[in-house]
């Protein structure tokens, strides 16, 4: 009965997490009039790559996913170094001051100066609306830092550290010949972990960028669905004449294919890198954190 009731939950969950992807894919490649008013529930209606075509042509959204793709692996690589160095020395108990770094570190966590503050500090620095702010805003992530702390503390033993200063290596040696051969799991999961957040950042932009040639992928599918509804929401059935409105639900509805269809070569990257890095996981943040 446990068995069961067990494979049964586990069945739910994974329609629940499963359907939402299939939705999309099936929407995308149906026609446009049948996703806008809600035929599309298990099979897609009229098989078209209408939808696909249009987000080809449009060039706006090939700049984001340009924009997207360059944040994401430069930004990934510069969170790399800032929190692996980081969170290794932290690691080391030996550390002058090591108790009042940790705090410093973890006030950030829970206290911030708000939006606005941010906002004039960005400005008053000059990273407002570059090319690189939304790399360099999203430098560092504490709670990741202390997550790769734990690791370094609990996966790799002290005495390796040990007998490799005996040998006359130094902490910055032992760092770059031990500490990061070793570390493979958890910069695996880190990678991703960052690379998501990266990929999915869109409010960062919004606040912070104005030149359409900045934006990355995730605000260019902001402005399609804001378009779908502008377009739907200025439809005057009661006065304009038939080829008008047809004109314009049409487009409406091409508006909201290209949303599903934006959102599947939005996810294509994630779901393509997930796999390969699923088998860290076990490896790298589970074990760090079950031992601390």
């Amino acid at each position: 009965m446990f068995d069961i009731f067990n494979m049964a939950f586990m069945a739910l969950i994974l329609f629940v997490m499963a359907y939402p992807l299939y939705f999309t894919i099936i929407a995308s490649f149906s026609e446009p009039s049948e996703v806008a008013r809600g035929n599309i529930i298990v099979i897609p209606r009229g098989l078209t790559i209408e939808a696909y075509t249009f987000v080809f042509k449009n060039r706006q959204i090939w700049i984001g996913y340009r924009n997207s793709l360059i944040y994401t692996l430069i930004g990934t690589l510069f969170n790399l170094i800032l929190t692996i160095p980081s969170a290794y020395a932290l690691s080391k108990r030996d550390l002058p001051g090591r108790t009042v770094f940790s705090w410093i570190f973890l006030i950030t966590m829970y206290f911030g100066g708000g939006l606005i503050p941010t906002y004039m500090l960005i400005k008053g620095i000059g990273l407002l609306d570059k090319p690189y702010t939304l790399i360099i805003l999203g430098g560092i992530s504490i709670f990741y830092v202390v997550v790769t702390r734990v690791f370094y503390e609990t996966s790799i033993p002290q005495s390796i550290y040990e007998a490799a200063y005996i040998d006359g290596s130094s902490v910055i040696h032992s760092f770059f010949s031990i500490a990061l051969p070793l570390s493979s799991p958890i910069i695996a999961v880190m990678s991703l972990y960052y690379a998501v957040g990266h990929w999915n950042d869109y409010f960062t932009a919004l606040v912070y960028t104005s030149s359409r040639e900045y934006q990355p992928l995730q605000m260019i599918l902001r402005q399609i669905i804001i378009l779908n509804q502008q377009l739907i929401s200025k439809i005057d059935f009661a006065n304009d004449d038939g080829s008008a409105a047809d004109v314009a639900m049409r487009m409406a509805y091409m508006a909201q294919a290209m949303k599903y269809s934006v959102i599947l070569i939005a996810s294509l990257p994630m779901l393509i890198m997930y796999p390969f890095v699923q088998k860290y996981f076990v490896k790298g943040v589970m074990i760090g954190s079950l031992k601390g």
